[in-house]
């Protein structure tokens, strides 16, 4: 079987989709199947690192969104000569933009079929980009209109089914899951963050994302002035980048909370993430736009217990106060859920050890069904 993975982010880029196309690739590779990323062009650094190909093209940054760039494979001579030599026999398309036209081109020119993904919720991004809910509202029918180009849909949680449902789309979804690596925890990266990031012996609470609003970030803020207010110690880690982290520090210092937080940025090495997961005490993850986040899943292989929004696609995996702990969509919610982890930090870390051991699915797991449905599509195609 050989697969093709199309993506408009990925490596360096670690949002969520880019690291669950870079998880795909992986463990597909390491199952001995021949598998591709095709993804615009970025540094990838030494490519030998990897198990699997990438064919990449030319792109530009995006003015509003830098840490992303934007393909032009059009123009692109290399990276089409290159696909044209290539002999997919199934194209998953993980982005309904630039490379999922890419993969509905090439998937119609060779007669395989194409699987699309549907990750997030796209109605939110356009929104807050153009600010007017007719333009959104046009971008998600642009948005059906690409998934009905596909043989078969996939949504990674109940919660993104319904969110693609409510966009229109009324054709057949498949639930398909995200995993996660998981990975023997080095007791010496706890103490390693810790004195990194010169982080005291106050609770800390851990989010990890996008600085972006859309992840509610507001709310955390605005829990932890609660906190403050009340004389509650403590240090709120927040790492990641994104397009809001100016206006983030500012509110930050407006809010007074200057002293407690802590923004570190997009963290390369993964024993200093891994071990600011294991360092928290809860990790705050209120955002009701993601769907079936991996930091969540992170978070819970580190045995740190997740708040998050009820009703969110973060919760589906959550059963209140055995392996984490849900809020309502307010900072008053947040703060007094973290006020009552934090009086009884040892039932807290029961919590964390049940997150540990309910959560966290592998992506080893998740990928055999996965070539499993590759398969059962690929002889349905030949068959028809």
């Amino acid at each position: 079987m050989k697969i093709g993975e199309f993506s408009d982010s990925f490596l360096p880029i670690v949002d969520g989709v880019g690291r669950v196309v870079y998880n795909y690739c992986e463990t597909i590779a390491k199952k001995g199947y021949e598998v591709t990323a095709v993804v615009p062009l970025d540094k990838f650094g030494y490519r030998g690192r990897f198990p699997f190909e990438i064919i990449d093209y030319y792109s530009r940054s995006v003015p509003l969104f830098r840490q992303y760039d934007a393909g032009m494979p059009a123009f692109d001579l290399h990276y089409n000569a290159r696909m044209k030599m290539t002999e997919f026999d199934i194209a998953h398309v993980h982005t309904p933009f630039i490379a999922g036209y890419e993969g509905i081109k090439y998937a119609r020119e060779r007669g395989i079929p194409l699987v699309g993904t549907f990750h997030s919720k796209y109605y939110d991004d356009f929104l807050q980009i153009t600010g007017s809910r007719h333009v959104a509202g046009l971008g998600t029918d642009i948005i059906v209109s690409f998934y009905n180009h596909c043989d078969e849909v996939w949504a990674v949680s109940e919660n993104s089914a319904d969110t693609l449902r409510s966009y229109g789309y009324n054709g057949p979804l498949e639930i398909m899951p995200n995993g996660m690596m998981i990975k023997e925890l080095n007791p010496d990266w706890k103490p390693l963050a810790k004195e990194y990031f010169k982080i005291d012996d106050d609770p800390c609470l851990l989010y990890v994302g996008q600085m972006n609003w859309k992840k509610n970030i507001a709310k955390i803020l605005e829990a932890c002035k609660i906190l403050k207010d009340k004389g509650m110690e403590f240090n709120l880690i927040m790492a990641g980048k994104g397009p809001h982290e100016d206006e983030i520090k500012a509110k930050i210092k407006e809010l007074g909370i200057e002293e407690e937080s802590h923004l570190v940025g997009h963290i390369l090495k993964e024993e200093l993430l891994t071990g600011l997961y294991m360092l928290a005490d809860l990790f705050v993850f209120p955002s009701v736009y993601d769907n079936a986040p991996m930091v969540v899943r992170e978070a819970a292989n580190a045995g740190t217990p997740s708040i998050v929004t009820a009703g969110s696609s973060s919760a589906e995996t959550i059963d209140d106060g055995v392996n984490g702990f849900l809020c309502e969509d307010s900072a008053e919610s947040i703060a007094e859920v973290i006020e009552k982890a934090m009086a009884d930090r040892k039932k807290t870390e029961r919590i964390g050890l049940q997150a540990k051991d309910s959560i966290p699915v592998a992506w080893d797991e998740i990928i055999d069904v996965v070539l499993d449905r590759y398969q059962y599509l690929i002889d349905k195609k030949k068959g028809s």
